[in-house]
């Protein structure tokens, strides 16, 4: 796409005009300002000829903040070829400069101030006491631009190879008094973010061509080498060398929150990872509860600007539904069977159980699709477990049986029997029908170390006496609720290649529309979290099966 040149006016004797890019940039000290990239030419005008401006690229953006809204052209009249704003910028600005805050202006105002300032106008007046007096000689480059009867500092400019670079950090202070500018650390990083888009711009530029060529890549560049504001690498020949740009004719855009794409190899990664919460107490009048909390983890790398990908999580004849599912915002449409599936509702034969659909443009770095819960008919590992005093020891039984609807083959599975509020342990009698059992002494607590199978019989046992030292506050583990015979017994444990729901996803029910045929892997496990069994002869903070999430 070739840029044209436009002419503007210049004072008599003025100096061959620059083009303008002014920049915004943020790292620690964030920008609120607007990049604006453009080219013009200064020749001395007819004198019947109306006064035009270069044409113009305007950009603003809040580093740290929401992705980009928009990227417009606009007529030549306006000055401005294209403009991004982000309020959020100007809402910090607000509160951190208070009393001093002065607003980032329009398009129009703030050129034509920046003009003025670096003495750039057609302007009649050779001297201007505000600009011109010694009072106002410059040394930095760094400058104030009067806007409305207000000033707007800083303001970072210099000229360059014929080119005007500019940006506006934020000053996260009041401007009242003034700040020493090597306080303000956006300054500095604001140099180096202008002169990376100055070396790039005229690092082995040949002609005009190459230097449209590289303004029009400009917008991408900025979002892989400082995406939403924070300064990844001034050198955006780096960002140029890693990121495939897309023809400027080509009618796709990309979007604001995707700030590059990705070149190589195309795979999709998806994990399946579910959580199993439980408190059992074996008493009449309390019911145990239970409950799976689920999230699918995707991972697309897909070429092109927006890929479309299908992914369907299904449930075998015997599954237990997904409900309460919330999906990343990235999913495209949903059936509104899905969203209407909750778990406060009393299960019946009409829930739906699958297939789920979801539809998505993803983004480039890992993401959670979307997170489910779901009711099972039965805990994972049933547990029985009792512990009361006699004399100057303790007697615990503990059984444990693993339901027969589940996958014996763990990665690990731990028993941790923790006696707070006691001394160090001194002594142990056990007898264990499988597993091995490790004492910590000091921290009062036995690890019963099950392993990676349950036996045959699916049920396993242990029992024995412990007898504890004096109390010594400093060392002994402490607990606020585990006071006297109340106590627990926690479940650590992992089974890979499994899903307790029996949730699945069908790696050839994957649909992937994007070029090049992608290499589909799916992975699932069973985690346990907060899975406790609580003394059976003591009292035990009862909860409820709705505020296990």
């Amino acid at each position: 796409m070739k840029r044209s040149r436009k002419a503007c006016q210049l004072p008599p004797g003025a100096a061959r005009a620059a083009p303008i890019v002014t920049a915004s940039y943020a790292g620690s000290g964030t920008a609120r300002a607007r990049e604006v990239v453009g080219r013009g030419e200064r020749r001395k005008p007819a004198a019947d000829e109306p006064k035009k401006r270069s044409t113009l690229c305007l950009r603003k953006f809040d580093p740290g903040g929401p992705p980009f809204r928009k990227w417009n052209l606009e007529e030549e009249s306006t000055g401005v070829a294209g403009d991004r704003r982000y309020p959020t910028v100007e809402k910090r600005a607000r509160v951190f400069n208070g009393a001093s805050y002065v607003p980032v202006p329009e398009d129009g105002p703030f050129l034509k101030a920046l003009l003025f300032e670096l003495r750039l106008l057609d302007d009649d007046k050779d001297f201007v006491e505000s600009r011109d007096s010694c009072s106002r000689i410059n040394k930095t480059s760094v400058y104030g631009l009067l806007i409305g009867g207000e000033e707007l500092w800083p303001v970072v400019a210099f000229l360059k190879n014929d080119m005007i670079y500019a940006c506006v950090p934020l000053v996260e202070q009041t401007l009242s008094p003034r700040p020493p500018l090597i306080s303000i650390s956006g300054v500095s990083q604001g140099f180096e973010f202008l002169f990376g888009i100055q070396d790039f711009l005229y690092s082995g530029q040949k002609n005009d061509s190459e230097l449209n060529t590289k303004l029009s890549q400009l917008p991408d560049l900025l979002l892989q080498a400082c995406p939403f504001g924070t300064l990844l690498d001034a050198n955006l020949q780096n960002s140029l060398d890693n990121t495939n740009f897309a023809s400027v004719t080509q009618p796709q855009k990309q979007p604001a929150w995707k700030t590059g794409t990705y070149k190589g190899k195309p795979q999709v990664s998806i994990s399946i990872t579910e959580k199993v919460k439980s408190m059992q107490y074996d008493k009449q009048g309390v019911a145990d509860t239970w409950q799976v909390v689920g999230t699918v983890t995707c991972k697309c790398d897909l070429e092109g600007i927006m890929p479309n990908v299908t992914i369907s999580l299904s449930l075998p004849t015997n599954g237990s539904p997904l409900q309460d599912i919330l999906v990343h915002p990235c999913v495209t449409s949903l059936d509104s069977a899905i969203l209407t599936s909750s778990s406060i509702d009393a299960m019946d034969d009409s829930a739906f159980s699958g297939p789920y659909k979801f539809p998505f443009t993803p983004p480039l770095e890992s993401f959670n699709l979307c997170y489910y819960t779901s009711q099972v008919p039965v805990p994972p590992i049933l547990g029985f477990y009792q512990m009361k005093e006699e004399e100057v020891q303790l007697r615990i039984t503990i059984n444990l049986k693993l339901h027969e609807s589940v996958k014996n083959n763990f990665e690990f599975c731990e028993a941790h029997i923790p006696f707070y509020n006691r001394g160090p342990i001194t002594h142990l009698e056990y007898k264990t029908s499988f597993g091995q059992l490790e004492v910590f002494r000091e921290k009062s607590l036995l690890i019963w170390i099950i392993g990676q199978k349950f036996p045959k019989s699916m049920e396993i046992s242990l029992s024995g006496t412990v007898t504890f030292g004096a109390k010594s506050h400093e060392k002994q583990p402490f607990d606020p609720i585990c006071i006297g015979q109340t106590a627990y017994l926690k479940l650590h444990f992992r089974i890979l290649d499994y899903t307790l729901t029996g949730c699945y996803a069908d790696q050839h029910s994957v649909q992937v529309f994007a070029s090049g045929k992608p290499k589909i892997s799916a992975h699932r496990k069973l985690i346990s979290s907060d899975y406790y069994i609580w003394n059976s002869k003591a009292p035990a903070p009862v909860t409820y099966g709705s505020l296990l999430l």
